[in-house]
Parts: structure tokens; sequence; C-alpha cells
């Protein structure tokens, strides 16, 4: 009978002795701060791997843009591009953007994908800072590269993600009809 009672005691003595010391912890909280700012992914400055001009998504307002999330690895990026290429020749006002969203991948592999495969339009590798937005804003799958995204962004800077998959450039050119 004295074990039980004493295990109970020492039981409810740590209890006690938990909640007194969470008291005195304090934990961090955000008063009296500033909320994170939000980073605009049209606002960011990307550079063009095949010319080394500086360029924003924002740049192009007033314009139509086709922005691409891919990767070099990816085949079906490359099918992507192909089909992107045959809606440059029917719809040649409409910009034309690949953004590299793999991590792993740097400017000059970007610049090799794209002349190697005779690419002409504009070729970019996203900063994580615009990755994080673009999956804050569209989710995981923008950078999701098998899936082909596609981001259409109209005239007035209004966006939509296209549906998952390769898109042919009949395809393409139903989404730019349909508009944002």
């Amino acid at each position: 009978m004295y074990d039980i009672k004493h295990s109970y005691s020492l039981f409810i003595a740590f209890i006690i002795t938990l909640v007194l010391i969470s008291g005195c912890i304090s934990s961090e909280t955000n008063e009296g701060t500033e909320p994170d700012e939000v980073l605009d992914w049209k606002e960011v400055q990307l550079t063009d791997t095949i010319t080394g001009d500086t360029f924003k998504i924002s740049d192009f307002e007033g314009q139509t843009v086709m922005l691409e999330a891919f990767a070099v690895w990816c085949p079906t990026c490359l099918q992507q591009q192909k089909e992107m290429e045959e809606l440059a020749g029917i719809e040649p006002s409409v910009i034309h953007i690949s953004l590299d969203t793999d991590p792993n991948e740097d400017a000059e592999l970007v610049r090799d994908h794209a002349e190697k495969n005779g690419f002409d339009w504009y070729f970019a590798v996203a900063p994580i800072e615009m990755t994080e937005s673009l999956i804050d804003e569209f989710g995981v799958g923008v950078v999701n590269a098998p899936s082909a995204p596609v981001i259409l962004i109209c005239n007035d800077q209004s966006t939509r993600l296209l549906d998952r998959g390769l898109k042919q450039s009949d395809e393409l050119i139903t989404e730019l009809d349909e508009g944002c």
C-alpha cells in the first residue's frame, strides 16, 4: 500500500513541477513585429541564360506570357518546350519563358540545354525565394517538372496555372483564347 501511495505522490509532484516549469519558460511570439514580407514572384529579377540580359515577369505587363517551369533532366519538359516552339510559330506575340526550378541546376546547364535544342526564347534559373513564392501561390505541383507546369500570365498580370501534363500547341492556343 505504501508503494502505491508513494508512487502516486511522486507522480503528482512530477506533474506539478512540470506545470510550474512550463510557466517559467517563455515561448517566442511575434507580438510587436511586422509579418514577413510576401515576395511577389513576378518582381524577382531573372537573368536570361542565353543573352545575359536581366528581366522580371512584371516587365511584360500588357503582353501575354507563357511561363513554363522545367528541369533540364526532364524529358516531358523538353516535349513541352517543343510544343511551345510550335506555338511561337503560330502566336508570335506570346512571350515564352522557360524557368528552371530545380535547385541543383545552374545557368550554364540551362544555357547549354537551350542552345543544344535550338530554343531562342527566355531561359532563366529561378532563385529559391521565387520558387518558394510560386509554390505559395500555386502549390507544389508548379515545380513538379514531369507534370509540365505552365502558368498563363495575361496582359493585366493575372495568372492561371494550366492543367497538369503535356499540352499540345493547339491546346495552348485554346488556353490563350480562354485567358485568365
